[in-house]
This record gives structure tokens, C-alpha cells and sequence, in this order.
């Protein structure tokens, strides 16, 4: 009825409508739902009532929030083992880095004295330096710049290439376009590669660990002054030590002395001292050899100041190279273009005491100026020397024949498989099935005849 009067205008009926099905009536007055406290100790909640200043201030605290009630030690018993193994991998780092840096400043601080007597610039400073060793003669300087340290050494001189590597730059010098150093140090700032690669290389020749050493590649002019120096700017003649000449030239060749013990691993890895001959010398020590191209040659470079200077730098000296020749083998005839190079090799003192070095060291920057006064060859000697290079020239070019003719006929071979989709693509079905049957019967044909003239 309540419905009808509705839908007549009328006001429907406030009672409740009873249900027929009465199993959820109990629920119909239940107050709403409210949380359930969790219950716990007379002390726990002593200290949990919160007073009225409590809240006013600094709100309810539980135990929750207390760290110290709610953890014990044994909890962070992982950062407790993680943490000392960071601290002690940072203080290793940050030890190896501070000995290499102090290692490298003391090796520039002993050839700098040296290195700015030879050449107008050194390092990586914008501008030549006025330095006072001009003055300072002889073995003198030699003895001084042993005794200096690392201490104040200007940041210029210097550049480190990573944390075991230290490199520097020298231009400015007749006969000399620019030197390269490198320094090549232990990684003691990662003591697990050390023991890793020191116990490699003793079951594997190949990844023996090398010494701590210096490398030093000098690039001389070799008459193309021109090339590398530029016009001088008007009133900057003073500025380097001496002008160029434009007659740097001097005849090509390979010559190295080596020490035996590096001997059989140069001969593997460079390519220009495998067009040497191996064979050792009366002047200089057992432990060393001579690899050259002709035996003028070594009689030329094997002057009583540079013997004498191997013989000092001892057990230190690794290798002394003169060549014109690529490290890595060419694959190509341009890559066999000469190049006039000087290599150097030493191996750092671990005591410090640089003073048997120095005097290799000097005569390795004063060879070019000795290879273009004395390296000029009789025309025998620079036939024999030609004949090698040409002998490996020939070689390349038959390699480089042989792919050229491979290339051609890989080009031939597409033009004519292009030129016979051409003609199959205007041909019906029938003239296809033609086409096809005559290039079997040509191949055919042909392949009894190779067999006819195996035969």
C-alpha cells in the first residue's frame, strides 16, 4: 500500500518494514565496530599510559620506536663482518695510490734535470720553464738529480693515466720531434689482482707479471722538420733550445740490445725485430744480446759510452731499440710506410737509487743526435737492409693480390647472376624451364671436362 501512495503523491509509511527473513535481525542494532587493544604486561603498560603532558608534547612512545629495546647485537652481526672488510679495502686503496703517486714523483723529480737540460719543453705546461740546471755539468747532474725527492714537484710534469700508470711528454729538441715516458706500476691498491695474476703466471708464461719499469718512445724528425714544426712566430726564435736544421736524416735499419730474459718475448710480439738477426757481442755482457740487420750496423752503434751505460744499469736495463719498422705486424703495404722510432725500457729500482740508470738514460736522448752524424751505411749494407723490407713488401702484395682477385670475382659472379634474373624475368614459364635445362647441360659439359683432363 505504501508503494501505491507513494506513486499517488502520498507520504510512505515511516515504521520499519519487517522482513520475512529475520536470521540478520540481531544485527540491525549492533554498535559499530571498534579495535581490539592488544593486550600486554602490567609494566609495559604502566610505561605506555601517556600522561596529559605526554601528549601534549612529544605524543605516545612505545616500545616500537625504541631501537635498543627491540634489537640485540647478534642482529647486525652481517654489517658487523661487512664493514671492516670495506675499511680495510679503502685504507689498502687509498695506500697503493699514495706509494705509486710517491714513486712516480720521485722517478720525475730524478730525470727532470735531465729531461729540461735536452729539450725546451717538458711536461704538459703551455710555455717553456727556465730551470737551473744549465749551469750543472757532467756526472755532477748526474749525482744531483739521483739525491732529489718528489717533494714540491710542480702537478705539470706529470699526468696520471690511472692509479699504476704515470705518463709524461718532452718536446723541443734538434733531431727530436717529441718523446713519450710511461711508468708502469704494481697495482698495490688491489693486493687480490696482484696475488691473483702472481699466481697465474706461475703455471702460464703468458700472464706473467711484468716489473715495474719505464717505457719511453722518442719519434725522431728524420728530415721532415717541416711536417711537425710549424712556421716560428716573429721574435719567438729564442724560445727552445735549438732550431731545427731540416738535416735529421739518417739511413733505416732495425738494431736493438736486449736483455735474455725479454729477449724471447720481443721477438714474439714485435714485428720489426723478427727481421733481426739474434747474436750476442764480445762488448757488451753475457746477459745481454745484440738483434740486427747487418753486422755494420751493430759495430756503428755499439759505442764505448752506451756499453759502458748498459753495463751500469745492470739487471735494470730491458731493452734498447732503434727502428723504422712497425711493433705490429702490417696487413696492409701503407702500413709499412717507415717510421723512425727510439725505445727504451728500464726497470724501476725498489730501493729508489736511480744513479745507475741516468747514464743510459742521458744516452738514449742524446742517440739521435749520434744517428744523424753517424748512421749513414755503405750502399751494401743498405741493400741487404732493402732487400728484407722488400722481401716482406712482396709478401704483403701477393696477400693483397690474391683478395683483389677474390673481390673482382665475387663482383663478376653477381653482375652475372643480376643479368640472369634480368633475362628470367621476361621469360614465360616454358622459356624458363628452356633456360635452365641449357645451363645444366653448360655445367654439365664442363664438369666432364675436368674430369677428362684429370684423367
Amino acid at each position: 500500500m505504501d508503494y501505491f501512495k507513494s506513486l499517488m503523491g502520498g507520504q510512505p509509511s515511516q515504521a520499519p518494514i519487517a522482513a520475512d527473513d529475520s536470521d540478520f535481525a540481531d544485527f540491525a542494532d549492533a554498535p559499530a565496530p571498534s579495535p581490539v587493544s592488544i593486550p600486554a604486561s602490567p609494566a609495559d603498560t604502566q610505561a605506555a599510559e601517556p600522561t596529559a603532558a605526554t601528549l601534549g608534547q612529544r605524543g605516545v612512545y612505545t616500545k616500537w620506536y625504541r631501537v635498543w629495546e627491540r634489537t640485540q647485537p647478534s642482529d647486525f652481526l652481517m654489517e658487523a663482518i661487512i664493514l671492516p672488510i670495506i675499511i680495510v679495502a679503502l685504507l689498502v686503496h687509498y695506500w697503493g695510490t699514495r706509494w705509486n703517486r710517491s714513486k712516480a714523483k720521485k722517478w720525475m723529480a730524478v730525470h727532470a734535470p735531465l729531461l729540461e737540460r735536452e729539450f725546451a719543453l717538458v711536461g704538459y705546461a703551455q710555455v717553456p720553464k727556465v730551470t737551473p740546471y744549465g749551469e750543472v755539468q757532467g756526472d755532477s747532474l748526474l749525482e744531483a738529480s739521483a739525491k732529489l725527492s718528489g717533494d714540491n714537484l710542480p702537478n705539470d710534469l706529470l699526468k696520471e693515466k690511472a692509479a699504476w700508470e704515470f705518463e709524461t711528454y718532452a718536446s723541443g729538441r734538434q733531431n727530436v720531434a717529441f718523446v713519450d715516458f710511461r711508468l708502469y706500476l704494481k697495482r698495490r691498491m688491489n693486493p687480490m689482482y696482484m696475488a691473483a695474476e702472481g699466481i697465474t703466471g706461475m703455471f702460464f708464461d703468458s700472464v706473467k707479471p711484468k716489473p715495474e719499469r719505464m717505457e719511453a718512445v722518442m719519434y725522431t724528425f728524420d728530415g721532415k722538420e717541416k711536417d711537425f714544426v710549424p712556421p716560428p712566430v716573429p721574435g719567438s726564435e729564442e724560445i727552445g733550445k735549438s732550431k731545427p736544421t731540416g738535416h735529421s736524416a739518417y739511413d733505416p735499419f732495425v738494431f736493438a740490445i736486449v736483455s735474455k730474459m725479454v729477449m724471447r718475448r720481443l721477438r714474439d710480439e714485435r714485428y720489426d725485430l723478427s727481421l733481426t738477426f739474434t747474436k750476442d757481442n764480445a762488448k757488451l755482457p753475457n746477459w745481454t744480446t745484440v738483434m740486427s740487420e747487418s753486422a755494420e750496423v751493430t759495430e756503428t752503434m755499439l759505442t764505448k759510452d752506451l756499453v759502458a751505460a748498459v753495463n751500469q744499469a745492470g739487471d735494470l736495463f730491458e731493452y734498447l731499440i732503434v727502428t723504422d719498422q712497425p711493433t705490429d705486424k702490417p696487413t696492409t703495404l701503407g702500413e709499412t710506410t717507415p717510421k723512425k722510432r727510439l725505445h727504451l725500457s728500464l726497470k724501476l729500482p725498489s730501493d729508489g737509487n736511480y744513479l745507475p740508470t741516468l747514464p743510459l738514460f742521458q744516452a738514449f736522448l742524446r742517440l739521435p743526435d749520434f744517428l744523424v752524424a753517424q748512421a749513414h751505411f755503405r750502399p751494401e749494407v743498405l741493400k741487404k737492409v732493402h732487400a728484407i723490407r722488400e722481401a716482406e713488401k712482396a709478401k704483403l702484395k701477393k696477400i693483397s693480390d690474391k683478395e683483389a682477385e677474390e673481390e673482382r670475382l665475387k663482383a663478376l659472379e653477381k653482375m652475372k647472376k643480376e643479368e640472369r634474373d634480368r633475362k628470367m624475368k621476361g621469360m614465360s614459364a616454358e622459356e624458363q624451364r628452356k633456360f635452365l635445362e641449357r645451363e645444366n647441360e653448360k655445367q654439365r659439359k664442363k664438369a666432364e671436362k675436368k674430369m677428362t683432363r684429370r684423367a
